[in-house]
Formats: structure tokens, sequence, C-alpha cells
């Protein structure tokens, strides 16, 4: 006969690792003023495996045999269950103008309905899973997209939309034919859209995306600036439009062009070793090739 004790004791080893828990300190929404409390991932005793980086600098994280696959970027962003304002967890302090508070408490209701279409039932009330993580993201390009230039929207709706697109893939691996890769895709073509225009939001300074502190993309490493231009390049390569044969080699060309001259390719390149050295060298090639080949 099992005593109650053992009982317990086998149901505390069944129960399935904490992958986070809640913070003691609730976050003060800016926008309705409600507190919500804030999801941190917990950290070591083998939680993350860091496994290869993919082209667009996404580190992958290994599965391990006592917590399985975790997502160490969908505990990035936080979202307020009363008005559905998600945002990088320290920007929660930087709404402090009256307009954009106005503007997204106005637009709670849309952005609701909007992440309800493409990912039905989210909770932000729970411990997030990889698919509430997919909403919380999608919710903070909607809020992003209402912000003032100060604090720099475009730059952080580029990795963001770079990172949904790690993440609905992940979801289309974990549940097929739900067409979460064609969001991936989608979300592709959207990073390309913004990791451009904050490229040009620079060059007129109509958003000084460059004193971003941090531009991922992933949560691992900070690549800086030269991490955006090669970025630039790689989702033109690859997503780029190829309707209109001249209008692709031309921003190809420019994308070569660019790559070329802050990673020093040609010249001696000492001065920016590692990975994303390597990568911009290949994307170069390849740049090359296809510019070159369509040319003759």
């Amino acid at each position: 006969m099992v005593s109650s004790s053992s009982k317990k004791k086998n149901q505390v080893e069944k129960k399935k690792p904490a992958i986070s828990y809640f913070s003691k300190d609730k976050i003060i929404c800016p926008v309705c003023k409600k507190s919500f409390e804030k999801e941190v991932m917990r950290s070591g005793n083998g939680r993350m495996i860091a496994g290869g980086l993919t082209d667009d600098l996404h580190r992958i994280f290994e599965p391990s045999a006592k917590f399985g696959r975790v997502y160490p970027l969908i505990y990035d962003i936080g979202a307020c269950p009363n008005c559905y304002t998600a945002l990088l967890w320290q920007d929660f302090t930087e709404i402090k103008k009256k307009e954009d508070q106005d503007k997204l408490f106005q637009t709670r209701d849309e952005r609701k309905d909007k992440v309800n279409i493409v990912f039905p039932h989210f909770n932000l009330k729970h411990e997030r899973s990889l698919f509430d993580g997919c909403a919380y993201y999608y919710l903070a390009l909607l809020t992003y997209s209402k912000l003032n230039p100060d604090l720099l929207p475009t730059m952080k709706s580029a990795f963001l939309s770079l990172r949904l697109s790690w993440l609905t893939h992940e979801l289309d691996l974990a549940v097929p034919n739900h067409n979460f890769q064609f969001i991936s895709d989608a979300m592709k073509r959207k990073a390309l859209f913004f990791y451009q225009q904050a490229i040009i939001c620079e060059t007129n300074r109509s958003e000084k995306s460059s004193t971003l502190g941090n531009f991922g993309p992933d949560m691992d490493k900070n690549y800086g600036w030269d991490g955006v231009i090669y970025l630039s390049g790689l989702l033109e390569y690859n997503y780029g439009q190829q309707d209109d044969l001249q209008l692709r080699l031309k921003k190809l060309s420019e994308s070569k062009t660019a790559i070329a001259r802050i990673f020093g390719l040609g010249k001696s390149s000492k001065n920016k070793p590692g990975p994303l050295l390597e990568k911009a060298r290949d994307l170069y090639d390849k740049l090359s090739k296809e510019v070159n080949d369509d040319e003759f």
C-alpha cells in the first residue's frame, strides 16, 4: 500500500519543471494605469542550451531532457491584459506623452480583435505558451505602429517582425497545417520593409534608429548597426520582390555596396571578427553572383 506522503512525492516528481515565474514587482500600464504581473523566464539548470546561429542571426536553443524545448524570446515582451498595450519591458516606463497614451487607449479593441483573428483565444493572464508568445509579439507590432518617432518604433518593429517570423516558424513545426509558416514568411517580408525604412529614417534623421541601445535581432547578442545593414541585404535577397527584374538588380547592387562598405570586404577585416563577418562575406558572394549573372 502506497502512503499519502509517497503519492505526494511522486506528484512533485512528475510535475513539469518551471520555465518562468511571476515577479513580485507589478508593472503599471502607462496607458490604462492598471497593474499586471511580469512573467520572467528562469535561468540556469540547463534551460537554455545554445545551438547554432541562423543566417538571419537567430540563436537556436536545443531542447533538454528536463525542460524540453524553450523559447526565451517569448518572455521579452509584456502585455497589459486590460488594454492590450504590448511593449518591450523597458518601454513601459517610456510612454509618457499623453497623445501616445490616448492613441493606444482608443485603439485597444482594435488590437485585441486583430490579434484574435490570427491567434484566436490568446491568453495574457497565465504562463505563456509559444502560441501566446506569438500573440504578444503581434500585439507589440500593433502597439509600436501608434507611437511617436522618439520611441524608435520603426527599428523596434523591424526586429520584432523578424522575431515573430522565427516564433511562428517554430509554431508551424509544433502544430503543422495551420498556416503558421505562411505567417512566418509574411513577417519576414514585413521585417524587410521595416529594416529598409529604418535605414531611410536614419539617413533623413526623421527617426534616430542608430541611437537604439540594443539592435538584437535576437536576445543573446547585439549585432549593432552592422547587423541592420546585413539583415536589410539578406532579407532583400531572400524576400524582396522579383516581378521587376531591373528594380531587384538595383536593390541587390545597393545592398552589395552597403555590405562591402560597412564590413570592409575586399580589404582587411580584422576589426570586425566573428560570425557576422563570415555571414556578410557569404551574402556578398551571393549578391555578386546574382547581380553579375543577370547582367550578362
